[in-house]
């Protein structure tokens, strides 16, 4: 299975002989500026909320790639009107597709979109594929409904944003590892904008006292997992 970062919260995951597109912001991200989003394949493109950080390029992506777009019904809705063709509306629960499944699970947030309309409720996703197990909070605080995963899962990974003010930060992200029991974490949602900066060697060092692995590849980096 291999991982691709983007910057923000958007990452690819490539598992199952499928590629997984989240939360797409790149071509507004300052960051991600030598990113060609031309170049990006998916054939799914799976979406936390409805803020422009995690949907701005999902039209066009989706449109150029004909993935099919897994969101709340309120956000594929609001694909839809603007010519996204394959949709997959859900809410809080659990769908099996060919590949693998994933549930939908709640996160601590807002979701408006783009045009100030309403995007349903954020959530986080939990993925089953090729033999693993992987977590994506979105964007969430820290909450004790985390727990209710490890009575579900026994994750591989996870996936939690770290930037503090919109969402948990480093010693949040920290805690939750201990809520659902899982080790291994990348860092998504931080150093995108001032109010999320964070000092990466910190996070780093304090989750390795933890005996815990945090890791934060470079935007356009690719690791296997």
């Amino acid at each position: 299975m291999k991982y691709t970062y983007y910057g923000q919260s958007c990452f690819l995951l490539e598992a199952a002989g499928k590629k997984l597109l989240f939360d797409p912001f790149i071509s507004h991200n300052p960051l991600a500026k030598h990113i060609n989003i031309k170049s990006i394949e998916a054939d799914y493109i799976l979406v936390s909320h409805g803020h422009g950080d995690h949907v701005a390029d999902l039209v066009e992506l989706a449109k150029q790639t004909q993935a099919t777009v897994i969101a709340m019904p309120e956000i594929t809705d609001w694909a839809s009107k603007q010519g996204v063709e394959k949709v997959h509306g859900m809410n809080f629960g659990k769908f099996t597709f060919d590949w693998g499944a994933v549930r939908m699970v709640p996160a601590t947030h807002s979701s408006g979109l783009p045009d100030g309309s309403y995007g349903g409720n954020p959530a986080g996703f939990v993925l089953e594929v090729d033999g693993k197990q992987i977590y994506f909070a979105g964007d969430t605080g820290l909450t004790i409904e985390m727990k209710v995963l490890a009575d579900i899962y026994n994750l591989d990974y996870a996936i939690l944003p770290i930037g503090g003010n919109y969402t948990m930060d480093v010693d949040d992200a920290l805690i939750a590892t201990k809520y659902f029991d899982c080790d291994k974490v990348i860092g998504v949602h931080y150093n995108t904008f001032p109010v999320i900066e964070i000092d990466t060697k910190v996070a780093v060092d304090k989750f390795e006292r933890e005996k815990k692995t945090l890791l934060l590849p470079e935007i356009g980096e690719t690791i296997n997992l």
